[in-house]
């Protein structure tokens, strides 16, 4: 009997397939790896850069974007500068004689009250930007007794009436300012101080004197400044010269030097000076304006002559070559007196039209005038006076609605009415 072959184990031969198997696998995973590898490192390392690059330039725009929104916001919140225009109102000489403050009081209270003289005007001073007015009386007290002209002493209660229609300054340095002495200058100015209005041109101290009125009017710095010919012959107190400004070009110059020295825009210069009851300026006065202009004046507000006088605008030519607009009126008359010429009666409510443009320059744009004319109804026992409003009350008469005049009164208002216009002129645009 054959012995059959005895065969080897398949298990061996398997083993070694699963060996050979798996190392060429490692070797290929390990090949495949390294292969990929290599790159990869490099494509993550130039990523990563470009990523930091971008990253970089992200932050940067970013940055940037802020700052540009932030600049925009700081120029947004910044005002931009654009011109400013305002109005300035002007008023001649409130005198007041005795028939005034006689027709003002009140015996049941005992009271002065003028508050209806400027019913028929008080809108026209009272809302414009700035009011300037002139006082030919002084408020010495009721104990020194209330007076008549030569020398004036009103009640109180005057200040605080020109103070409801919107007066906001009054120039002090006139002919009447000493009417009752040093004191009587000084209880004026408290009177005024207590009513809440500005004043200059007189003074308490020498300190007072040296302090210019400035004013600011919708961002404008206008200095006010005022002289007068004289004190009707009263001497002004040794050791006391700093109470009233008289008219001295030494003094004129000084305070227009201050008022460039604190970099005001506009100097305005109040001047109590001229000829009484003449319509016309005198050589004195046109010295004086030529000065004042010279000088570095913009404005001239006149009064003292009891009547109008004319008003101009001028293009002048400074030291440096520059062009400046400048205005004057020689006077506007009484605002509230009891005068007997009818032409003592006219005046006007002066309205100026200024602008400061953004080169700093000033231009007069327009000027304007209200015809007013100081009434007295002698058919009535009290409230006789009333400043008018001319062309209003003509119109109202020819159309019915005014029965308070008769037809006398109404034919002089339009005398009257053509007086004042040839006086001051045309208005000027």
């Amino acid at each position: 009997m054959r012995r059959a072959k005895r065969r080897k184990p398949k298990s061996n031969n398997n083993m070694k397939k699963i060996i050979l198997f798996f190392v060429i696998f490692i070797l290929i995973l390990l090949l495949f790896l390294l292969l990929k590898n290599i790159p990869f490192n490099n494509i993550h390392k130039s990523n990563l850069q470009n990523d930091i690059t971008n990253n970089d330039n992200l932050n940067t725009s970013t940055e940037n974007i802020e700052n540009n929104v932030s600049e925009n916001i700081v120029k947004e919140s910044r005002p931009k500068e654009t011109p400013i225009t305002f109005t300035m109102t002007a008023i001649g000489d409130s005198l007041c004689h005795n028939t005034q403050y006689w027709d003002a009081y009140n015996k049941e209270t005992g009271e002065y009250d003028f508050s209806y003289v400027y019913e028929d005007i008080r809108d026209y001073t009272k809302y414009t930007d700035i009011t300037i007015g002139s006082l030919e009386t002084t408020f010495a007290g009721e104990e020194r007794g209330y007076s008549n002209y030569p020398t004036f002493n009103t009640p109180d209660s005057l200040a605080k009436a020109l103070k409801n229609i919107g007066v906001d300054i009054i120039s002090l340095a006139g002919n009447h300012a000493l009417d009752y002495g040093y004191t009587g200058l000084c209880r004026t100015i408290d009177v005024l101080d207590d009513a809440g209005i500005s004043h200059l041109g007189t003074y308490k101290t020498a300190k007072e004197q040296e302090q210019l009125l400035i004013k600011n009017i919708k961002g404008v710095n206008i200095a006010f400044i005022n002289y007068t010919y004289g004190t009707n012959g009263i001497p002004v107190p040794s050791g006391k010269e700093y109470c009233v400004n008289l008219i001295d070009k030494d003094l004129i110059k000084k305070q227009i030097q201050q008022a460039k020295e604190q970099k005001v825009d506009i100097i305005v210069a109040c001047m109590h000076w001229g000829t009484e009851y003449r319509t016309t300026a005198n050589s004195e006065q046109k010295e004086l304006a030529d000065f004042l202009f010279e000088n570095g004046v913009d404005i001239i507000l006149g009064n003292h002559p009891h009547v109008l006088e004319p008003m101009e605008k001028r293009t002048i030519t400074l030291e440096d070559g520059t062009e400046k607009e400048v205005f004057v009126v020689y006077a506007l008359g009484n605002f509230t007196a009891d005068q007997r010429d009818e032409i003592t009666r006219d005046s006007a409510i002066l309205n100026l039209t200024i602008t400061k443009n953004i080169d700093g320059k000033i231009s007069i744009d327009k000027v304007d005038y209200v015809p007013i004319y100081m009434y007295k109804n002698t058919t009535v026992s009290t409230h006789k006076f009333k400043i008018l409003d001319i062309e209003k009350t003509i119109y109202e008469y020819e159309s019915g609605l005014n029965t308070s005049i008769g037809s006398t009164t109404y034919k002089n208002l339009k005398t009257q009415l053509e007086k004042i216009k040839s006086i001051l002129g045309e208005e000027i645009n």
